[in-house]
């Protein structure tokens, strides 16, 4: 076999492994984020135990780029689980919004997590900071979602300014997701340095 043909057949074979990865880090991601808790201190939402982990780890073995398209793949599984809440919607704008704020954007974009490891040299520090970063966009979206679109519909109980209510109810399950994946990550990244980094795929 020429040289050429081993390499196409390498490639070949890093694409197709790639692929199955992916499909199974979505599966997991999926699977985990079924199964929510809340603390006393949650105003709404719910808790998952790391079920947007698998994203973080695609991103960082294999790039933001291919990170952010699992990712995109993941939001719109997330969507057609809570499909009701587009149902919602009392215009198509309204419905646009609730797709990209609550599901497109806010998921996707944690594909991107592995965004510093070009610019922070400590890998666990690139992938802690990642994950902040991230996550907090992700409470961005949500939170312009409740003031723009929630707020409207449904008037929180407590009457509470719509800005307060919504980043108190959003945060109350966002940042201990923040905290949780940061530490699970942290602990998990020792044992598994050569498959975050891709160390094993070269």
């Amino acid at each position: 076999m020429s040289n050429a043909a081993a390499s196409r057949r390498s490639r070949s074979g890093l694409l197709v492994l790639r692929l199955v990865e992916s499909a199974i880090m979505l599966a997991i991601g999926t699977v985990l984020s079924m199964f929510t808790f809340s603390g006393p201190w949650a105003l709404g939402g719910g808790i998952t135990f790391c079920s947007m982990l698998p994203l973080v780890i695609v991103s960082h073995r294999y790039g933001c780029k291919w990170g952010l398209f699992t990712a995109f793949v993941y939001s719109l599984l997330q969507m057609l689980l809570g499909i009701q809440n587009v149902q919602y919607a009392t215009s198509v704008g309204m419905a646009i919004a609730i797709i990209l704020l609550d599901y497109v954007i806010a998921f996707s974009v944690v594909g991107l997590s592995s965004m510093f490891n070009g610019v922070i040299k400590n890998r666990l520090v690139s992938l802690e900071v990642g994950i902040v970063f991230t996550f907090l966009v992700r409470l961005l979206c949500h939170f312009l979602s409740g003031v723009l679109i929630w707020e409207v519909l449904w008037p929180n109980e407590l009457g509470w300014a719509a800005p307060v209510w919504s980043i108190a109810y959003n945060a109350s399950y966002m940042i201990p997701e923040i905290i949780i994946t940061g530490v699970v990550a942290g602990l998990l990244f020792k044992p598994l340095n050569r498959y975050f980094t891709g160390a094993d795929l070269k």
